[in-house]
């Protein structure tokens, strides 16, 4: 079969829902300031009704990068559940106005949670406080993966937060298996240093058996092989996978392709927003591979993604990540 897709993508589709919220509003509502949490059902109606300035986008990290890479110009699809409510079709519709097929039709099914979402609430001096409803999303399972998607796949990238339960686990078994019976290659992001805690052995299995690139960043690594030895932990990651990513705020951007050690630097620059930095410096780091323009290139389109989405509010960029590398003659 011939590859028809340049990447595809696996994870939970979460609609982004933006509003400003200014201390005291964050205090009436019993939200606390500056961080991520996890809610349930009630409270995500409860907060979603008290936005009056909401601005929706579809989001979720695997679907943020799989968006770059569809800016640039690539052939790209997401896979991922949604409820067809509202949102849910929303989402769909957003995905393919992105650039992406979503090959996964709003499901229509009492029983399924809402379409996930994330409340952000945008403080004045720039702090966002995220209140996330896990929902549809988190239940994708075997059944949910488009295995002719899969299989026409050139490079699959898969979330690490789907790993959190068995149905996922299972979803990301059958997609690497059609993906690779297609001659395409399959990777995994780390996601976050939490959830490497929580899969840690599991993730490790998953990298040495059935990855053929991983990307992480520093916390993740170090937490992943419990040291404080980047180094010693990357080393271990390339004996197990033949393709390991390191990005690390700041810092040069380490890369190990079958051995070979590669490093990329970055400028510093102070971040407007660092919403979406992972995501899009894997949309331009496997928008290169997927271009074939060499692992050093890659890396640089990788680290150009993310300047540009930091440099903005949000975690897609404004401008398309074909003009972005077009201007430092990445491409």
């Amino acid at each position: 079969m011939s590859n028809t897709y340049d990447l595809v993508g696996i994870g939970n589709a979460i609609v982004d829902v933006i509003a400003h919220g200014n201390d005291a509003f964050l205090a009436d509502m019993g939200i606390d300031k500056g961080i991520m949490q996890l809610i349930d059902k009630d409270r995500a109606e409860t907060l979603y009704a008290a936005m009056t300035d909401r601005v929706q986008t579809a989001g979720g990290s695997v679907a943020n990068t799989i968006a770059g890479a569809a800016s640039l110009g690539l052939k790209t699809a997401f896979l991922g559940k949604v409820k067809d409510d509202e949102l849910g079709r929303f989402y769909a519709d957003g995905m393919r106005a992105d650039g992406s097929d979503f090959p996964n039709p709003p499901v229509a099914d009492m029983d399924l949670p809402p379409t996930s979402r994330s409340m952000i609430f945008v403080s004045s001096d720039g702090e966002r406080s995220m209140n996330t409803y896990l929902g549809a999303g988190a239940d994708f399972n075997e059944a949910d993966v488009d295995v002719d998607t899969a299989k026409a796949a050139r490079w699959m990238f898969l979330e690490g937060y789907l790993y959190d339960k068995p149905e996922g686990k299972s979803a990301f078994t059958l997609a690497g298996q059609a993906c690779r019976a297609g001659g395409g290659k399959v990777g995994i992001t780390l996601s976050d240093p939490f959830c490497v805690d929580r899969h840690r052995d599991d993730f490790r299995n998953l990298i040495a058996q059935g990855m053929d690139f991983t990307i992480g960043n520093h916390e993740e690594w170090l937490s992943l092989y419990q040291t404080s030895d980047l180094d010693a932990a990357l080393a271990e990651a390339a004996g197990a996978c033949g393709l390991i990513v390191c990005t690390h705020s700041g810092e040069a951007v380490k890369i190990i392709h079958q051995g070979t050690r590669c490093e990329v630097a970055v400028n510093p620059v102070t971040p407007v927003d660092a919403t979406g930095a992972g995501d899009q410096f894997a949309a331009g780091f496997l928008g290169g591979m997927a271009m074939d323009v060499g692992i050093a290139r890659a890396g640089e389109m990788g680290v150009a993604a993310a300047a540009e989405v930091i440099a903005q509010i949000g975690p897609r960029p404004k401008r398309s990540l074909r003009a972005v590398f077009a201007d430092q003659n990445l491409i």
